[in-house]
């Protein structure tokens, strides 16, 4: 499933650099970074659902809090639900 995950960001990403505004890329590039890493510690785990990726993001989205201004967290969590979405339809 991990790869499937990767696969939908890969698409997402190269949808967003082809189409998007200077906002969109910014925030999938930050949120690119934050899950290249949750998806490694998924796979150390062994844990490759939803939920768990989930969890992890929203671990991520609070410490986002403190690095990224309101605006840009907005941003950010806006593209996560986007790509969320588009994980759903894995399944």
């Amino acid at each position: 499933m991990l790869e499937q995950y990767e696969m939908a960001l890969d698409n997402w990403i190269e949808n967003v650099v082809s189409n998007g505004d200077d906002d969109a890329l910014f925030a999938s590039g930050y949120l690119q970074g934050h899950i290249a890493v949750v998806l490694s510690e998924l796979e150390v785990e062994g844990d490759s659902s939803l939920p768990a990726l989930d969890s992890k993001i929203e671990v991520c989205m609070e410490l986002a809090k403190d690095e990224l201004e309101e605006d840009d967290l907005q941003l950010v969590k806006s593209a996560w639900s986007e790509l969320r979405t588009d994980l759903e339809l894995l399944k």
